[in-house]
């Protein structure tokens, strides 16, 4: 496994997303150096562990994926952030975009995809 060195934080409510995308990142050589479960825990975390790029579920319990780009960019204004979204809801995504998201990804994963979106923003 080759390692570019980039740290990634997990925003995601479900387990199996949260644990395919850690795989799909991991195998490509990615650092996932945390996960959570919702969008407080993913401003908390984001703050404690300073990655280089955060996926954020867009709908999520709690503080939803909106709601957290919005703290993260208030917190740190060139945060890389990569929505991710079931619905292909264009008003969210729209709305994601005008908040500061570099790019959005579709569930379910498709691997290809997910890494081309993620090493585009990184660079």
């Amino acid at each position: 496994m080759s390692s570019n060195g980039k740290k990634i934080l997990i925003v995601e409510d479900s387990p199996l997303m949260r644990f395919q995308l850690t795989e799909i990142l991991e195998e490509a050589g990615y650092e996932v150096v945390g996960e959570a479960e919702d969008g407080r825990e993913g401003i908390e975390k984001y703050s404690e562990l300073e990655p280089d790029l955060v996926t954020m579920d867009i709908l999520m319990p709690g503080v939803d994926g909106l709601g957290a780009l919005t703290a993260i960019k208030k917190r740190d204004p060139d945060a890389q952030v990569v929505m991710v979204t079931t619905v292909r809801n264009r008003d969210k995504v729209l709305e994601a975009e005008k908040k500061g998201a570099e790019d959005y990804v579709v569930k379910p994963f498709e691997e290809e995809k997910v890494l081309k979106k993620i090493s585009k923003v990184l660079g």
